[in-house]
């Protein structure tokens, strides 16, 4: 199974830079995308119809914000929208579909960094998607934006970032807590290096020199540790300010 998780920023946007094309060049199972920042109405979903995928589209209540989508090759028995809780799931944030024998997410982890209000908000939602997938009994694969670097090898200066949202000590306990529960971070299981990040600014031409950070993630139960093909951040593919990331599993 090869799997896509991308964080595209705007799925208009994305479908203008070209984000067809490059879908037609890799031929993936499942592409997991995050931020789609769009109603069904407000963009031509056959274009993915067309690639052979079934498209199942999560959109915020608030116009052109947040949003998850999920496109597959092979049907699934189950497609659940949201985690039961009202604040979170009017933002969109969260989409999950089911085989038999598999469970796949899309999440879109808030980000803390317009304010307190919304820091508070991203630690809510923390503690309501731990308690939520600890009651998930399928293997699970959870891939998306998870808007926090976990270690210091995961963003360009961390000195300096130690007191921002997305690197605070608090973010990084949560990952660390969740990885006990007994989730595997694929990525690094197969690259230990530094330097690897899926999300730049846009200021300071922080891409041109690689001053990003490393917040998305295919996070995979423990049991499929020994399942990893391939797990790589596509760091030359940009139709948004974070690139796609790559999941192949032996199943």
């Amino acid at each position: 199974m090869k799997v896509i998780s991308y964080n595209i920023n705007g799925i208009r946007a994305a479908i203008k830079k070209g984000l067809i094309n490059w879908l037609k060049e890799i031929d993936v199972d499942v592409i997991c995308f995050q931020e789609i920042k769009a109603n069904i109405d407000q963009f031509d979903d056959s274009l993915f119809i067309e690639l052979g995928y079934h498209c199942y589209w999560y959109s915020a209540e608030k116009k052109g914000y947040s949003g998850v989508a999920i496109l597959c090759k092979k049907k699934p028995i189950k497609v659940t929208y949201g985690i039961k809780d009202s604040l979170i799931d009017s933002e969109a944030r969260v989409l999950n579909i089911e085989y038999d024998n598999l469970s796949i997410f899309s999440v879109y982890f808030p980000s803390g960094s317009s304010g307190p209000i919304r820091q508070q908000f991203k630690m809510f939602f923390l503690n309501k998607f731990m308690n939520f997938i600890r009651n998930q009994t399928k293997t699970t694969v959870i891939s998306g934006d998870f808007n926090i670097c976990h270690k210091s090898i995961d963003i360009h200066d961390p000195v300096r970032n130690k007191n921002s949202s997305g690197f605070l000590q608090v973010e990084r306990k949560w990952v660390t807590n969740f990885l006990k529960s007994g989730f595997v971070d694929s990525f690094r299981e197969k690259n230990k290096l530094p330097n690897n990040y899926s999300w730049w600014s846009y200021r300071a031409r922080s891409r041109e020199r690689n001053k990003g950070w490393r917040i998305d993630y295919h996070m995979i139960s423990h049991i499929l540790l020994n399942k990893i093909k391939e797990a790589e951040i596509l760091s030359d593919i940009k139709h948004s300010d974070h690139c796609p990331i790559y999941l192949e599993l032996s199943l």
